[in-house]
């Protein structure tokens, strides 16, 4: 791998969180789950990459999300926002806001339209980037910025829009490995020279039972390894569970289910990010890289089922946003020939070409009390596929 070396500091930042992750093998007898390891690469106190102070978002970051190419994304998604609320209740929450941009462009635009929320929540892990979305709403919408608040956990009760983009693909992940001699987890341990090194253990419990459920035949030789989103599903189950009424919108890279264990997707998809290059290490630099795993909209949409909300929409980012408006809310950066219009119109090419972001991203609601059809998923609506 060609990557960029990070600062003595970062490594030095990295060195602590590596002794930590020693202990915490140590202590549970020599082997984690990979989710446990994920976890701590990601949220560990201070350590964790999105608990810790390296920049992740935009060019000087490790990746760059769709509010970061162009406002006309929450311009765009404020449409779908906007019916949520009318047909429940004029609150947001925002679950991993990131740089706090899609806040402030979704409360400019609905301030446009006359339909500001009551009060904009965001329910944020790192407080690192709590300040960074402070310090963004302050500069760019200072006269709304009183509107927003930020949670530590979820309410007990709550009507109206959830709204949480690119925040399922980074919740840890267990990694299971379908072996002709039975099923596996795999997990992290320490070689002899205390290099971080993969172990595998016969599944139990709940992951045992999440594997056998996909009922993947046992490979006559290799193997066939994939990954498990537990917390994602217990996620749902959560926010189901507060949900009075209204709708959550989840937007994520993934696939449903039968495209997400194909025969030929046998390494997986856990990908880790650093400085905008992929790669495929996560042992490398722990907290300084991005991890994450493509999302099992499928599965997903199972625990919303199964947790009493009805399961409203599924659709490639595209469509959403096409069904949305994007396009109208382009042409209101005329004229067609300036500078901000050009570069407007590229950034709607990745968010919705079919090679770009358009088919990787799906986009999937989930509700109650929802009667109406929603907007967004009009055309488009792919739910048979799940």
């Amino acid at each position: 791998m060609n990557l960029p070396q990070p600062s003595p500091e970062a490594l030095e930042q990295s060195g602590h969180l590596v002794a930590r992750l020693h202990s915490l093998i140590e202590d549970q007898g020599g082997w984690i789950s990979f989710a446990t390891y994920m976890a701590e690469a990601l949220y560990a106190p201070a350590l964790g990459y999105y608990s810790g102070g390296a920049r992740k978002f935009g060019a000087g970051g490790d990746f760059i999300t769709a509010p970061e190419l162009t406002p006309l994304f929450g311009q765009a998604i404020a449409t779908q926002i906007q019916q949520i609320m009318e047909l429940s209740a004029p609150h947001i929450i925002e679950a991993g806001a990131g740089t706090g941009l899609l806040a402030a462009d979704l409360l400019l635009e609905l301030e446009l339209r006359g339909a500001l929320p009551e009060s904009y929540a965001i329910l944020e892990v790192s407080g690192e980037l709590r300040e960074r979305q402070f310090d963004t709403l302050a500069a760019k919408v200072p006269h709304l910025a009183p509107r927003v608040r930020w949670l530590d956990s979820l309410p007990e009760h709550f009507s109206g829009a959830l709204l949480a983009n690119e925040v399922l693909d980074v919740m840890p992940v267990h990694i299971v490995a379908w072996r002709a001699d039975g099923i596996f987890e795999r997990g992290v341990a320490l070689g002899e020279s205390g290099q971080f090194v993969w172990a595998d253990r016969p599944v139990s419990g709940k992951v045992a039972e999440a594997a056998e459920a996909l009922a993947r035949p046992l490979p006559s030789e290799g193997e066939y390894v994939s990954e498990l989103n537990l917390a994602g599903r217990a996620w749902i189950a959560e926010l189901a569970k507060r949900l009075d009424k209204g709708a959550m919108l989840l937007v994520d890279y993934g696939y449903p289910r039968a495209e997400y264990y194909l025969d030929s997707r046998s390494t997986g998809t856990l990908l880790c990010y650093f400085r905008h290059h992929a790669h495929g290490d996560p042992f490398l630099w722990p907290g300084l890289n991005d991890i994450t795993a493509f999302v099992d909209f499928t599965a997903i949409a199972e625990a919303g089922f199964e947790a009493g909300l009805d399961v409203l929409g599924y659709t490639d980012q595209a469509n959403l946003l096409f069904n949305c408006g994007v396009l109208a809310c382009l042409a209101r950066r005329a004229p067609e020939t300036s500078p901000d219009y050009i570069r407007s119109a590229k950034a709607v090419q990745r968010l919705t070409g079919p090679h770009e972001m358009g088919e990787l991203f799906k986009v999937i609601a989930m509700g109650r009390g929802i009667e109406q059809p929603l907007i967004g998923f009009l055309r488009g609506d792919r739910l048979h596929a799940l």
